[in-house]
């Protein structure tokens, strides 16, 4: 195919040219891999600058995204690749083929550079979603920082930056740029630009930016960074954002208040830490959805609301596809009782539902969000389950709402009124003002 690039993508593959290290912060749909791509090509084809590149990605990306996207494009000719994906044998092979860039998913980073006695020899490192090295505290993030000094040049790729607040920046520069805008070490950072928030006594829970920090990090960063909405450069379709309420029966709001109660008391004399928050808030949430687990992984069921509300909506779609996002096992098994529907999975499932021969298809965001073209199938997605995670419910809505979509999308959410799933969506939409604040900061200005 012939490519044509928009003005924005002939900015930002000049942005990575001009910048060995870079941190492209592109909204979903913006062709962050192609816009990569023809750098690379500069790089190693035309200027011969770079001669081996590293490219690392969540896996379903790494297998399939990017050699589609080598494949695709003309202008591409004469750029190889190979794909270190499979058993430790397979990804041997692969390392030892001679070509220009060699793509491995994120989990077998440790193992590459700690234990496959492979030279680590690549001049050029690509991070898709530079998010997923957010934590200082990883093997993939000590792995990769014990190599960086022999990279040349460096892209961070994501339209997430910041899905958990501006604390997750420091793990992601210190890799760029190896500590010298936001500093080597993250209690430097958090001295810098940080304030306790919650806590107790001497034990701290949480921080918040002090005043005039976000402006302080963003200005840091600016050199290296540009950030591209998909809204400003693309002509997008309309998104409806719905939330669908369910009111829970008083029997059954009883029983949510009290299991709510009791996993609160259980806690009493000892403060909730941030592992005893995650486990209350994960009961609640089941709760929330209408089953439970108990002892052994038995699952208790109780309430239909949000199976009730599922199916007015599939009703109401009269025959369009939908496609429902899921978050626990029991909520999976709960909607394949009640309707027949496929789980998205392989790349048969994907092919069939952008042919429109799926009428329900259900996803999970963690192995859904990143990578996959659905807008060809349908244009509804239905929120059965949330997620705390920021990044996770951006990428899964995008995989509906982004270029090629053609018609309007209808994001609906089932919240259960009473309950946490109330405080999910406040804690989203209170996330991403804090990331809109960092793209907008270092937001490309092209002429």
């Amino acid at each position: 195919m012939k490519y044509n690039p928009h003005d924005y993508q002939s900015y930002a593959t000049k942005f990575i040219l001009d910048n060995p290290i870079s941190a492209v912060l592109l909204d979903m749909g913006l062709g962050k891999s192609v816009i990569t791509l023809n750098a690379i090509f500069d790089l190693c084809l035309d200027s011969f600058e770079i001669s081996k590149v590293l490219v690392i990605a969540p896996l379903r990306v790494a297998r399939d995204t990017w050699p589609l996207e080598i494949k695709k494009w003309d202008h591409l000719k004469g750029l190889t690749y190979s794909v270190a994906i499979g058993n430790e044998r397979q990804r041997k092979m692969a390392l030892m083929e001679k070509s220009n860039i060699y793509l491995i998913n994120r989990e077998n980073v440790d193992w590459l550079i700690n234990e496959s006695g492979m030279p680590f020899d690549y001049d050029m490192v690509v991070i898709d979603e530079l998010s997923s090295f957010k934590s200082h505290q990883t093997k993939r993030f000590k792995s990769l920082l014990k190599v960086r000094p022999k990279v040349k040049r460096i892209v961070g790729l994501t339209g997430t930056p910041s899905s958990n607040g501006l604390m997750d920046l420091w793990a992601e520069f210190r890799l760029l740029d190896m500590g010298e805008r936001l500093g080597r070490f993250i209690t430097h950072y958090r001295n810098n630009f940080f304030e306790p928030d919650k806590r107790n006594v001497q034990m701290i829970f949480s921080y918040k930016p002090k005043a005039g920090a976000e402006d302080e990090i963003y200005r840091l960063i600016s050199d290296i960074t540009i950030s591209m909405k998909s809204t400003d450069y693309l002509k997008m379709p309309e998104c409806i954002i719905n939330e669908v309420p369910v009111i829970l029966s008083e029997k059954d709001q009883k029983a949510y208040n009290s299991l709510k109660k009791d996993l609160v008391l259980s806690l009493e004399g000892e403060e909730i830490d941030a592992v005893n928050a995650a486990a209350l808030s994960n009961k609640l949430c089941q709760m929330a959805n209408g089953a439970v687990y108990g002892e052994d992984r038995k699952v208790l069921e109780v309430h239909d609301k949000k199976l009730d509300a599922l199916e007015d909506l599939i009703e109401a779609a009269n025959g369009k596809p939908v496609l429902v996002v899921y978050w626990f096992k029991h909520d999976l098994e709960r909607i394949k009782k009640r309707f027949s529907i496929r789980e998205i999975k392989s790349t048969i499932d994907i092919k069939d539902w952008n042919n429109g021969e799926v009428p329900v298809a259900v996803i999970h965001p963690a192995s859904a969000g990143h990578g996959l073209n659905l807008q060809a199938g349908g244009s509804t997605l239905i929120w059965f389950g949330l997620t705390w995670s920021l990044e996770l419910y951006q990428q899964t809505n995008a995989r509906l709402w982004r270029q090629g979509q053609k018609e309007t999308v209808v994001i609906n959410h089932i919240i259960a009124k009473g309950t946490i799933d109330e405080d999910v969506m406040k804690a989203l939409n209170k996330k991403e003002v804090s990331q809109e604040a960092l793209l907008e900061a270092v937001k490309a200005r092209i002429e």
